[in-house]
């Protein structure tokens, strides 16, 4: 009753008010839009590459190296992201690139589970893989399109279902895995097509934030008033962009040359011997099957680990949970890191790596007191995992963030492929990071149950 006539007293300030609301319901729905779209976006194009792995004791016979599984899945990707932003000239067509990407990732999928030979499940491997690759640099790219407030959420929620595509393929074939490779293969074939129904029904395109921010007269804080004028940018170059795309405008090499120099110790190194990758890789890969204990008897571990084969599954959740939640920073609302802190998950890494190549070779603590070995391993993996996802979701929010070349202010088409090149560019140095690790993982697994052996701990013989 009072509030009815306050209202009847005021009703400009009343309308206000009701605009006001609206638009704040309208941005939140748009986010919330945004963020499951890019989330899913993440978690779809990585669940696959992961069920893949999980499933790799069930799809090659016992005498075949199960490092041929990680190399299919890894060197196709590469090869997209390294060929497609270079050599790709012109606008992208975001939509026929998601249906192309999950086409190929059906009929991948399809192949791995309906035929029994070798040849043929490593070829719907690497179609697989090859979608994999161009579907995330495509959905990085994608990114760009929005306004740099908005693209830097989408790049966190994207980063986000990455990481939580690790803890959801393989739970997921865990469960899957009972109704064999035809079966279980079959069922996440279908997974894919989640990514076209996502684009063309769920995700808000960039015009609607601006149309959303012009509908209100309302006064906004400070702080948004950046956001604001960047979408109405956003908008004019969208505008500007079609007129000028009836001119062809192409990157050169010279072009791409240019932009991708600065980015080669600032970003690319960072992302690829360092942190995300090679070191990552080479931990998780080469030195965790070795990091292995006696079953315990007593205590809360004897309730998870029933076995020495329970170990290395142990390590690889708990690695997948921590990358999950680094990863999730940005969405989350955490702050990102400074660029001249890029570097750092890196070397911490790497100090990572030391300290467990030398447990696994000689032991840190005593053997009498294995439960604070594995207690020290668990908590190093943690550290690992958590370095890993902020370097990965740091790096490419930067990225989207960077200013566009002063040269190429005039033209805003010029600006959007640029966005978009180094975005994608720089993709190929996390893929070559890991492709790398899974090639020295072999040696490295190997010399360390050497070591073991070599000091009385046959644990990795009988694995």
């Amino acid at each position: 009753m009072h509030q009815n006539s306050l209202r009847a007293q005021y009703p400009l300030q009343a309308n206000r008010y009701s605009l006001g609301d609206a638009y704040s319901a309208g941005k939140k729905r748009l986010s919330l839009k945004l963020g499951v779209s890019f989330f899913l976006f993440g978690l779809i194009n990585n669940v696959l590459y992961v069920i893949i792995l999980s499933a790799a004791l069930d799809l090659v016979p016992p005498s075949t190296p199960k490092g041929i599984i990680a190399f299919c899945n890894i060197a196709p990707a590469l090869i997209a992201k390294l060929g497609w932003p270079y050599f790709l000239k012109g606008r992208i067509r975001y939509a026929r690139r998601i249906v192309a990407c999950c086409a190929l990732s059906f009929i991948g999928m399809l192949v791995v589970a309906f035929h029994e030979s070798l040849y043929s499940r490593l070829l719907g491997i690497c179609i697989a893989s090859f979608s994999s690759g161009l579907g995330e640099m495509t959905f990085l790219q994608l990114s760009t399109t929005y306004s740099r407030s908005v693209g830097g959420r989408s790049v966190g929620y994207f980063a986000s279902g990455t990481g939580a595509a690790g803890i959801v393929g393989a739970f997921m074939w865990w469960e899957l895995r009972g109704l064999g490779v035809s079966t279980g293969v079959g069922i996440s074939a279908v997974l894919p097509f989640i990514l076209p129904l996502a684009y063309f029904f769920l995700l808000p395109r960039p015009a609607a934030f601006t149309h959303q921010s012009s509908a209100s007269y309302t006064l906004v804080p400070a702080d948004d008033l950046e956001t604001e004028i960047d979408d109405d940018l956003s908008a004019q170059d969208d505008v500007e962009s079609r007129v000028e795309h009836k001119v062809a405008v192409r990157l050169s090499a010279a072009d791409k040359w240019r932009l991708v120099k600065p980015m080669l110790l600032k970003y690319m190194l960072p992302l690829c011997e360092l942190s995300l990758s090679f070191l990552e890789y080479t931990i998780n890969q080469g030195v965790a099957p070795t990091l292995l204990f006696t079953v315990p008897s007593h205590g809360l571990i004897s309730k998870i680990i029933h076995s020495t084969r329970d170990y290395y599954p142990l390590w690889q959740l708990v690695y997948q949970t921590t990358v999950f939640f680094s990863r999730s920073s940005i969405s989350l609302g955490l702050k990102t890191l400074p660029a001249h802190l890029l570097p750092a998950p890196a070397i911490i890494q790497f100090v990572i790596l030391l300290l467990l190549v030398f447990e696994s070779a000689v032991g840190l603590l005593p053997e009498d007191r294995e439960v604070g070995s594995i207690f020290l391993v668990f908590v190093l993996i943690s550290i690992e995992g958590v370095c890993g996802g902020l370097a990965y979701v740091n790096v490419f929010y930067c990225i989207n963030q960077e200013q566009p070349d002063p040269a190429s202010t005039h033209s805003p088409e010029v600006i959007k492929q640029e966005r978009e090149f180094k975005i994608g560019s720089i993709g190929f140095a996390d893929s070559s990071g890991i492709l790398l690790a899974s090639i020295l993982a072999v040696p490295t697994e190997m010399e360390l149950c050497r070591a073991q052996v070599a000091r009385g701990k046959y644990l990795c013989q009988g694995l």
